[in-house]
């Protein structure tokens, strides 16, 4: 009996290394979208923070148990598309970024805030997470405390990454929001490279 205690001890713990391996992996996309945040918005207060943080991890949160909950459906109709998703959305982002670096102050548009950008830049970073989930219910992990661990390394590694961002000091405005853009075109570039096996 303690023998069997030992046993299943071990493979919980060994389900949480590789949940948290997995939820840190996930979250590096989530950094590095954040800093470019902190970047282009350098007044952004705690709070405010806080509210992008909720939103990336409440999408990377959700995904894997969608995932999880329609497995190969899902899997069939995103995977072949998924990396052109996430890299498309991050293009975007960041060519406008780039464009906005060359307006005077009052007319820029481009604002991490907007609920649109919010939501592209969740939608970008947590696409690879429905295939965790679908992966997650092949080898019996359980979700949901799975999808609450990826959820707060996610929201931990958004207020770093925002914190980094907002303490680069770079005299020359115009080259942070061209340096936001170049870090999130860069991001999609991995991302798509990374699927196409390059």
């Amino acid at each position: 009996m303690y023998k069997s205690f030992l046993i299943k001890s071990l493979f919980l713990h060994m389900d949480f290394l590789i949940v948290l391996f997995v939820a840190i992996s996930l979250s590096i996309d989530t950094f590095a979208i954040s800093v470019a945040s902190g970047l282009s918005y350098q007044q952004i207060t705690f709070i405010e923070a806080c509210k992008i943080a909720i939103i990336l991890a409440f999408f990377q949160t959700m995904m894997p148990i969608a995932g999880w909950a329609f497995g190969e459906q899902i899997k069939s109709y995103i995977e072949h598309i998924d990396h052109w998703i996430a890299f498309g959305l991050l293009l975007f982002l960041g060519l406008k970024m780039i464009r906005e670096s060359f307006k005077v102050q009052e007319q820029k548009t481009f604002n991490p805030l907007h609920p649109f950008t919010m939501l592209t830049m969740a939608i970008a970073t947590s696409v690879d997470a429905l295939a965790v989930g679908f992966t997650f219910s092949i080898i019996y992990i359980p979700i949901i405390i799975s999808a609450a661990i990826i959820g707060i390394v996610t929201f931990l590694a958004s207020m770093l990454g925002i914190l980094v961002g907002k303490k680069i000091v770079l005299k020359n405005t115009v080259w942070i929001d061209i340096l936001g853009g170049i870090i999130l075109i860069a991001l999609g570039s991995k991302i798509l490279l990374e699927h196409l096996n390059i």
